[in-house]
């Protein structure tokens, strides 16, 4: 990951930290329950962004002898808890919308506002901050929707005081968290996937096979492609693997052609790691191979 992304994800952390003790305080003062419960909201994706920020830290590490690709997956290891931790925060936030219907309490509205309004404008200033690195990054973009949802949060502790404080209403914190919950929901299952989709190295999300293969059969030379598989090491790095069958009469230009499938998949995919078979005679018309595991042969004596 990019020193950049480290430095913002390390300020989103300072902001994070400051918004739950502002927010702790504030709950305890006013007996506002939903700042109470927007701080262990704050808390969780404080966490949170702890684990994207030393994660980030491993994947910087260099190759070894056993890890032979680097620690990359540690950022989707970390997108992963990421995503199942959003999951928790919006089922806590269900059951506090829920007891909040059944026993609604009198809180200080105006410390309410003051405090939510703060946080509201410290969250908004931590997704600025982690706003491009999220485009690039599965790791940061994690860390970004936590940040975002904590900005929804308050939005809602926001509505939810001006209706206490002016209209007497205290139905409009559950109300309004149980809608905080659902975009909270959305953003966790996203993730969850798109770090799945990694983890299971399936085709990357935007990469469509059919493409690959025009794109590579068109590079004059190729005659056809087979045994392909395309998958992600980490987010923006794509990987594929395939055998080509060069034409007759081309294998001396083996390495040009390579290097113009090489190109060709780098502009139109974003490929950017390749491992090539060549081939001069077509030994299967199988695309796609199925790898089955190595079964220890059995001896019968007669």
């Amino acid at each position: 990951m990019h020193v950049d992304n480290k430095k913002a994800l390390g300020a989103a952390l300072l902001i994070a930290v400051a918004i739950f003790f502002a927010e702790l305080i504030g709950g305890f003062l006013s007996n506002s329950l939903a700042l109470l419960s927007d701080a262990g909201h704050v808390m969780t994706d404080a966490l949170a962004l702890t684990l994207a920020l030393l994660a980030s830290i491993f994947a910087a590490l260099p190759a070894t002898r056993r890890q032979t690709f680097g620690f990359y997956r540690l950022e989707i290891l970390s997108a992963l808890i990421n995503g199942s931790l959003l999951t928790i925060v919006a089922v806590y936030v269900f059951y506090e919308a829920v007891q909040r219907l059944l026993n609604p309490e009198p809180v200080g509205g105006t410390l309410m506002l003051v405090v939510a309004t703060i946080g509201f404008l410290a969250n908004l200033g931590g997704a600025v901050i982690l706003a491009k690195a999220s485009r690039e990054n599965l790791n940061v973009r994690g860390a970004f929707i936590h940040v975002l949802s904590d900005a929804a949060s308050s939005v809602g502790v926001i509505i939810g005081g001006v209706l206490i404080q002016f209209f007497g209403w205290y139905y409009a914190d559950p109300i309004i968290g149980i809608l905080i919950g659902l975009l909270i929901l959305r953003g966790a299952y996203q993730l969850i996937m798109e770090s799945a989709n990694v983890l299971l190295e399936a085709t990357p999300i935007g990469v469509k096979l059919d493409d690959v293969v025009t794109a590579i059969c068109s590079v004059k030379g190729v005659k056809n492609i087979h045994d392909l598989h395309v998958w992600s090491i980490t987010s923006g790095m794509n990987t594929i693997a395939a055998h080509i069958l060069i034409e007759e009469g081309e294998t001396a230009r083996t390495n040009e052609i390579l290097e113009a499938v090489r190109a060709a998949l780098k502009t139109k995919f974003n490929i950017t790691h390749s491992t090539f078979q060549t081939e001069c005679e077509d030994c299967s018309d199988e695309l796609f191979c199925t790898l089955e595991p190595h079964k220890k042969a059995h001896h019968h004596e007669h």
